[in-house]
């Protein structure tokens, strides 16, 4: 029997027969992953305000979310390789536990994914912008996070095979990208003595503790590590999915890990008066390193692939979204689902989805037309909205493993599963915990500095609510719960 028959046949097994197309390999399976986990756009969107409130160690966050969020990716590694459905987080939740569960679970994890592309395009405006030398303002970053949306769109309108080839071409991109970087500072604009990043006397000079400032920081490594979930969002898009998407979700960790802390590194040893960015009087250290290091042509092609990081990023987002629409359309459990899960067998591709994962999020965008610095406070919650879904998914884990689960995938932790379990839980809620602290502002209003938790608590007090109204999760037959009876 061929691999294409074997995985046909095990998706049937769960109740599913995939309209998509198996046409993803392994290497562009991971590149959807790390050009979604991106560690230029998380590195390069977060440095300035980390290095502001943690001073030189800051750094030690990128280490220590990796290893928390690499045991997350390694529950989910052994879910999705018994459970290799399109639409990750909502799928996997509704096997573990069951359908009102797996239904909140994708309602918070779909409004987290909508505002990142938000939030991603948008902060891609001001690069774009300055990449061919156009003014930035208001309403060209409004334009521009609407033109790279309906790019991205388009390009995923073309199906899986060339999603995962732009996947692809993003990730060497990217990595050559930030390897070239990293080297030509630490050899031509190094500041810094290695040992620096053990320095933390700029923060506590006038008195201040230092565990609350390094706490103030972590935000840096809490909105980098995700996006390997996405190689499973498109789990019935790859050839043998059961050990190929957890080799990738693996990778995305390791290679996405290590590029991260290189450049965030490269980037603290060559800024020469840290002081002044701690002080706010330099607001901008990536910009004054590179164009020192760079000079001004240099900087524009480094400006060139921080723009292609962007791109790369929103499309992995948009696809990750459109399948976990798609999902949830197939299984009724929404409303428009006849539209939402319609497929187009000659690309494979799921259009209505698409396009709502294209709609929703100029939505967001447009919404700072009204209310200047408004999409920042609807995107606020994106880090900390994922992080839930992600930890919904990993207590469901535990749950089902105390009542008997034994993950049956072709790729398992075996007797290490159910400690890795809990310590991936106690890591996730201690992050979940730093992200409704980490946006407060001093002085600030109750929403202000309570932005997350207020829009957290918004979207799923309405979640519930439709839920409850509706019954929308009880409508689907569809096997939910069923993960101890499948050993």
């Amino acid at each position: 029997m061929s691999q294409h028959a074997t995985d046909a046949e095990h998706l049937a097994s769960l109740g599913y027969k995939s309209e998509f197309k198996r046409e993803m390999s392994l290497w562009e399976n991971f590149s959807l992953g790390f050009t979604y986990l991106s560690p230029v756009v998380g590195v390069y969107s977060l440095f300035a305000l980390a290095l502001a409130a943690g001073g030189p160690p800051m750094i030690f966050w990128v280490l220590i979310c990796g290893v928390g969020q690499f045991l997350v990716a390694l529950v989910f590694s052994e879910i999705v390789s018994q459970f290799p459905i399109a639409g990750g987080v909502y799928p996997w939740a509704r096997r573990l536990w069951g359908k009102g569960y797996a239904w909140m679970t994708g309602w918070i994890y779909g409004f987290a994914l909508i505002a990142t592309i938000a939030s991603v395009t948008y902060g891609a405006g001001p690069f774009i912008a300055g990449l061919f030398g156009m003014e930035s303002n208001q309403n060209t970053t409004i334009a521009l996070a609407i033109g790279l949306i309906l790019v991205v769109t388009a390009i995923n309108f073309g199906g899986t095979k060339l999603l995962g080839r732009v996947a692809f071409f993003g990730f060497v991109a990217e990595l050559v990208g930030a390897l070239i970087v990293g080297v030509v500072l630490l050899v031509t604009h190094r500041e810094q003595a290695f040992g620096v990043i053990f320095d933390t006397s700029l923060i506590t000079a006038g008195g201040t503790s230092y565990t609350t400032a390094f706490m103030g920081a972590a935000l840096i490594g809490l909105y980098l590590y995700y996006g390997f979930e996405a190689c499973g969002d498109v789990a019935e898009e790859v050839k043998n999915p059961g050990l190929v998407i957890p080799q990738a979700m693996r990778m995305t960790l390791y290679i996405g890990g290590a590029a991260s802390l290189f450049i965030t590194y490269a980037l603290i040893l060559s800024v020469a008066d840290i002081g002044a960015v701690i002080s706010g009087e330099n607001a901008d250290p990536i910009g004054q390193s590179l164009s020192e290091a760079f000079g001004a042509t240099g900087a524009r092609a480094i400006q060139g692939i921080v723009v292609i990081s962007f791109f790369s990023c929103a499309l992995s987002l948009q696809a990750a979204a459109s399948r976990l629409i798609y999902s949830y359309a197939r299984d009724e459990m929404i409303f428009a689902r006849k539209a939402l899960s319609r497929m187009n067998s000659n690309t494979g591709m799921a259009p209505v989805a698409l396009v709502t994962a294209a709609v929703l999020p100029i939505v967001f965008v447009l919404t700072d037309l009204y209310l200047p610095g408004g999409i920042f406070r609807l995107v606020a919650f994106a880090s900390a909205g994922i992080y839930i879904a992600f930890q919904m998914v990993v207590l469901a884990a535990l749950r089902a493993r105390l009542s008997g689960w034994k993950p049956s995938g072709k790729w398992s932790m075996g007797g290490a599963g159910t400690l890795v379990n809990v310590i991936a839980l106690a890591y996730g809620l201690f992050a979940i915990y730093l992200m409704l602290k980490s946006y407060g502002i001093e002085d600030g209003t109750f929403v202000d500095n309570y932005i997350v938790a207020v829009e957290v608590a918004i979207v799923v007090i309405v979640g519930l609510g439709y839920m409850l109204i509706s019954g929308a999760h009880k409508k689907s037959d569809t096997p939910a719960g069923d993960a101890i009876s499948r050993r």
